[in-house]
Formats: C-alpha cells, structure tokens, sequence
C-alpha cells in the first residue's frame, strides 16, 4: 500500500513548494573560488516549483504533453531538475539514458524506445543528427542552449512565448501509466529500457522515507543525478557537488568533504568507489563529518574495509546504508554499516557472500533455483531453503513489469503471478537463519566447473582479505575441454611493484582454508579493472575473462 494519495510522481514538489517554500530546493555549483569552494547558484521550492510550472507550460505549447517519449540530455544544472519535473508534470514520459554507455549503445537504446521528441544540449543534437538517433519517430526537437543548425526551437524561445499570467494545471496520470523509460548499466549486456509507472515511483519515495527515516528538512548531497530527483519528493534540499558524475572513482576528495561541511549536509549518496576515494583522503586528512548522520551507497558491494574507514569521519549515530536492488526494483533489502562492521563483515570474509540485509516492508523476496529459462507462471516455481543458494526474485509496488520493445528480455526477467508481476533479479543469493539475504554475485557470472558452481562474491571475500589487494574477481576460461576457475587481482596503491610468485602463494593458501576456493591455483594481476560507468563498481568480468584467454595464450 502506498502512503501517499498522489498518482502523479511530480505532485510532491507542489506540495512541498507550499509546505517550505523559500527554503533551498537546489544549490548548483557554479564557479570554484577555492579548495572545495564554490559559488553557487540556489533556487527555493517554491521557485523551483514555478520554473517547472513554466517549461511545462511551454512544452505543451510545443506538442510535448502527457504520454509523449521524451529523450532527454541535459548535464546536470538547475534547467535539468526543472525540467525532468516540467515533464512528469505534463505526464510526458522522459527516457533518461547515461551517455557514457557509448555512441553505439546510445543509438540502440534511443531508437529501441522509439522516442516522439527529443530536449537536449546543442553537442546532444549534434549526436543525434550525424548519429541518426531516433530519425523515424522524433517529431519535436528542443535546444537547451542555441539552436543552430539541427531544426525546432529553443527552450529560451519557447519560454518567452509563456504569458506572465499563465496558469498551469498538472496532467491528471494514474498510477499505472507510464512515468519514464530508465535504461540499466547494461553491465551484463545491452542496456535495457526499464519502463517505471507513476506508481512505482512513488512506493520508491514511500520506502527510501520508510526504511531511512529522512525526514523534510534535511540536506542531501547526491553524487548520481538521478538519485537528486527523489529529493524535493523526500522534502530534502539538494546540494550538487562539482564532479563528473560519470567518473565517482576518480572525483577530487575536497570537492565532498567541502560542500558537506558548507551546508551541514545530513544525507549524502555514493558509490562504493567514490566512498573509497574519499575515505582514503578522509583518513589521511583527519577528516570529521558531525552532520553527516546517513550515507546511502549502491551499485556494488561496499567492501567492510572502504565502511569502516568512512566511518571514522562520522558521529557515534552515524551509518552508512547499503540497499541492494537494481534500476527495475529498489530498494529491496538495506543493512547498515553498523552491522555489517560488528557481524556480517567476518563471515564475508570467509567466503559466506555480502550480507544485504533483511527486505524492506513493501516487498516480498523469494530465492528460487538458479535457472537461465524463462518462467512463465509463479505456480511453477519452488523456493530454495534456508542456507541454499538461488535467484532471488522480487514482488512489489517499486517493481516494474517489464522492459520498453523487449519482449524477450521481458520475458527471461518476469514471472506472472496472478494479477502482478515478480521480477528475477538476475542475481544469486540465499537467505540466513535470521531472514537476512544474501548476495552471491550475477547470475551470468557464476563459473560451472567439473567439482560444481562457483559463486563470484563467496570466492573473492576469501582473497580480498590479503594487505596486498584492493579487490579480486573470479571468471572462468576453457583448457583441454573443462572450465578453469581463474582469479583477477587488483592490487592496492603503491603496491605495483611485489614479488609475483609470492603473493601468489599467500593467495592460494588463503584459498586452502575453505571447499569452494581450494582447487582455485590460477591467479593473474590485472591493472585495473573494467568498470561499469554509473558507478564505476560494477567489473566487467567478460572483458576480464577476454584478456585472461589473451594473456594466458600468450
């Protein structure tokens, strides 16, 4: 059940421009003046509120109203939050896609969602005229800046078309239409147009409240754009930090910590990669971060060694959270930090998985035998016991029910369960004793070998643990007919120049204390992993498994 009698995801912001309105919405960074200082460029609720009135107003002058496929490529800027909520607010349906998936991958995926307009920066329609993006179906084409020479109009022309006295009235939605067309990593394979209702959205909103506490009033700093949007909706004010959000790994420390301690920020999202980098300034730096009382982090495992130095830079009541979930459902499980540092941390280590926590209220969680067909019916399936290790399967109103144009995805990732739809997850895990789940890694991952399957995660929390190395990841390659178990190790800073053989050795006899890594002999350095580019966490392990078959046969 949802708490909330809206039916449009938009309606949240109104709500909130009339319940706080000259409190800040939205500081955007606009000129850096100093180490981790910059001017910024803020817009209360209410002001946020009345510009997206105003673009929305405008779009439907331009034919772009409730229903019409919206691609939308915008950087991050204030015009790019009014706008995301112009468009809910119209009912438009706007098709959000990372553009560092690449050129080849953008054109799929815009031509996949058969897009009717498209709104986006001049160098984005630059794109898509050479690219051919959406050439048989975009219909309205709106600049974000000059129009030159690619058609349509501006946004700065079609807002100076709005009269001062316009009167704006949100698009009626039901919880069941359509609200957007978000597309994945992509990490194990082609993105894919998840397609998120109003409804959807809005139990998201319910749940992040529900599971977190955040209460309106606070400030979030969130290092993924998108992740920003759930804010006015939360009553959150947004603090945007001066980084590419397509590199987290590499984002400058100062430029977190700064910002943090600027606005007092309470909440703040990261990727395990960007908690990484900062906590390694932090802890070099004798950072402290007493306002800082909830860390969200997603997109991978959070190692417990990246936690517990985090850590070190909050209050005795702060935490840092780890959801697990994916762009088609989330949340579906949290854990905090405090338990994983004082139970679950250990027995990761020991080969036992990622802890994720036990579901949150609005969903259920099922694990069922690990199969790559297609299940049709829910009555078909059994569930895994407790301890034994299976797909986990997810129900609930932040489900989403299928892919955009991809019947057969759709097909391979929902079972139909009466009147709803449960989604696999794609990932294999098992739930404990105490009804907390467990993560094993992908599916797609998991290495079938003659002595049986090898799972990802239990295999690299053994050798994670060794001084020497930053992270491990297991893939598996064909000799002489069977499948050999390798591990690819990625070695810690500085730590370039070691005595191969030797950590070698240490490794293996890490591996000999536990049944699933003891007959893993074949370990081989890698200089730094392929990474997915949201979060720069997720590894690509068949890019890893290519270049171990290259180097091998070398």
């Amino acid at each position: 059940m949802l708490e909330t009698e809206y039916k449009n995801i938009a309606a949240f912001l109104p709500h909130m421009a009339q319940m706080q309105p000259e409190r800040m919405a939205i500081a955007f960074p606009q000129r850096k003046i100093g180490p981790g200082k910059f001017d910024y460029q803020q817009w209360s609720f209410a002001q946020l509120d009345r510009q997206s009135d105003k673009i929305a107003y405008a779009l439907q002058q331009e034919g772009v109203g409730k229903g019409v496929r919206t691609v939308l490529m915008v950087k991050p800027s204030l015009e790019f939050f009014a706008l995301t909520f112009a468009l809910f607010k119209v009912g438009a349906v706007p098709i959000l896609i990372d553009p560092g998936i690449g050129l080849k991958h953008l054109k799929e995926c815009i031509d996949e969602a058969q897009p009717e307009a498209f709104i986006g920066i001049p160098m984005a329609h630059l794109a898509r005229v050479l690219k051919g993006w959406g050439k048989g179906t975009i219909l309205k084409n709106i600049s974000v800046g000059p129009k030159l020479f690619f058609g349509g109009v501006t946004l700065k022309s079609a807002l100076r078309r709005v009269p001062e006295d316009f009167n704006f009235r949100m698009a009626e939605t039901d919880l069941e239409d359509q609200a957007a067309i978000l597309f994945t990593s992509g990490s194990t394979g082609v993105p894919k147009g998840a397609v998120y209702s109003h409804g959807n959205f809005i139990a998201q909103v319910d749940e992040i409240r529900r599971t977190y506490d955040i209460k309106p009033g606070e400030i979030d700093l969130p290092t993924f754009p998108l992740f920003a949007l759930f804010d006015p909706a939360l009553g959150m004010s947004t603090v945007i930090p001066f980084m590419d959000a397509t590199k987290p790994a590499k984002v400058d420390p100062e430029n977190i910590v700064g910002p943090i301690k600027e606005f007092n920020v309470t909440n703040m999202f990261g990727s395990p990669a960007l908690l990484n980098r900062v906590s390694r300034y932090g802890e070099a730096n004798g950072v402290q971060l007493p306002t800082l009382k909830r860390v969200i982090s997603a997109g991978a495992p959070a190692s417990p060694i990246v936690l517990k130095r985090f850590s070190t830079m909050l209050d005795a009541d702060g935490a840092i959270y780890t959801p697990y979930g994916a762009t088609e459902s989330l949340p579906v499980s949290s854990i905090s930090s405090i338990e994983i540092l004082s139970d679950t941390a250990e027995k990761t280590n020991s080969g036992m998985g990622v802890c994720v926590g036990r579901p949150v209220s609005s969903v259920e969680v099922d694990v069922i035998p690990v199969s790559d067909e297609a299940i049709g019916d829910w009555q078909d399936c059994s569930r895994q016991a407790v301890w034994e290790v299976g797909e986990i399967v997810v129900k609930g109103p932040q489900v989403t029910t299928s892919y955009y144009n991809r019947p057969e995805s759709t097909r391979l990732a929902k079972i139909q369960d009466g009147d709803s739809i449960r989604h696999r997850m794609g990932d294999l895990g098992y739930f404990d004793a105490d009804g907390r789940l467990w993560f094993c890694g992908r599916k797609a991952h998991r290495v079938e070998t003659d002595n049986g399957p090898l799972y990802p995660v239990p295999v690299e929390g053994v050798f994670n643990v060794h001084p020497k190395v930053f992270r491990t990841a297991l893939v598996g390659i064909k000799e002489a007919g069977e499948v050999k178990p390798v591990v690819c190790v990625e070695l810690e800073p500085g730590m370039q120049k070691i005595d191969e053989t030797e950590l070698f050795d240490e490794l293996k006899a890490l591996g000999q204390a536990y049944p699933h890594t003891e007959n893993i002999h074949a370990f081989y350095i890698h200089p730094g992993f392929p990474v997915d580019i949201r979060h720069n966490a997720k590894i690509n392990r068949e890019l890893l498994r290519q270049w171990v078959v290259s180097v091998a046969g070398s």
